[in-house]
């Protein structure tokens, strides 16, 4: 995929791994819609910040676990340019417990997370899709996490949930080839506000344990899931149904990365 006028939507780009998507899309001359739920004014930022590198955009507020801002989504794309060529679903949720606290997390806490990560991001392709297999082409990038392949992470409801998404990829990839390719990015430990927040006073302790276990000695930051991310959308035309895990190795020595 060629980036110069292509469009993109980036979900869940007010700040962190969208934002960073949305920038890396905007440098390389795409046109990106920008969404956020709640944080309007980050949005903004980011669009600023878009425009400054050369790229064109819109923002639309939207939740995807909301079956009509999906598709109001895909038709802000449509109505302003025309086409969607890329999407990159970022936007997820999380509830921090301890796995071995089974009275931490309840039903509607696998529900709304579920609701975000499983079925948002069904629901976004489902949107997008009829728009690129008009046009004969276009790439999804589904945005999950280490935790759906090790069961860790900040709940057991969060890896349930990525778990998911990554069979969900698998299974897109099949039924909607040969026009739209789908596949998913696995970040580790990234750094992030959204990461700060939850894991409060234990941050610097858990960061820590994670650079000290990672074969490559570091954690992730956004432009480096935003690098993997933009490289499915551009750069791998045979490449589809494919799982990346981007977390410096840690995979490698199966280290656990608890919650708490």
């Amino acid at each position: 995929m060629s980036f110069k006028d292509a469009v993109c939507i980036v979900t869940g780009s007010a700040a962190g791994i969208g934002a960073g998507c949305a920038e890396r899309l905007a440098a390389k001359g795409a046109r990106v819609v920008i969404n956020y739920t709640k944080s309007e004014a980050e949005a903004k930022e980011v669009a600023a910040a878009c425009q400054a590198k050369g790229g064109e955009t819109i923002l639309v507020q939207g939740d995807i676990a909301v079956d009509a801002d999906c598709h109001k989504l895909a038709k802000a794309a449509l109505d302003k340019w025309g086409r969607i060529d890329g999407l990159i679903n970022n936007a997820g949720t999380t509830k921090f417990a301890q796995h071995a606290d089974l009275d931490a997390l309840q039903a509607e806490d696998f529900h709304r997370i579920y609701g975000v990560n499983v079925i948002g991001t069904f629901q976004m392709i489902r949107a997008v899709a009829p728009a690129m297999q008009k046009q004969g082409k276009g790439a999804v990038v589904n945005i999950s996490s280490i935790a759906g392949v090790m069961g860790v992470g900040s709940s057991v409801a969060y890896a349930a949930s990525k778990g998911a998404l990554n069979t969900m990829t698998l299974s897109l990839a099949r039924a909607l080839a040969p026009a739209i390719r789908v596949n998913a990015v696995c970040p580790g430990f990234v750094e992030t506000r959204w990461l700060k927040a939850g894991f409060g006073k234990d941050y610097d302790r858990i960061k820590g344990n994670y650079e000290a276990n990672a074969p490559l000695k570091a954690v992730t930051y956004p432009e480096d899931i935003a690098d993997a991310a933009v490289w499915l959308l551009e750069g791998a035309a045979k490449v589809t149904g494919e799982v990346l895990i981007v977390d410096a190795g840690t995979h490698l020595g199966g280290a656990v990365l608890k919650a708490r």
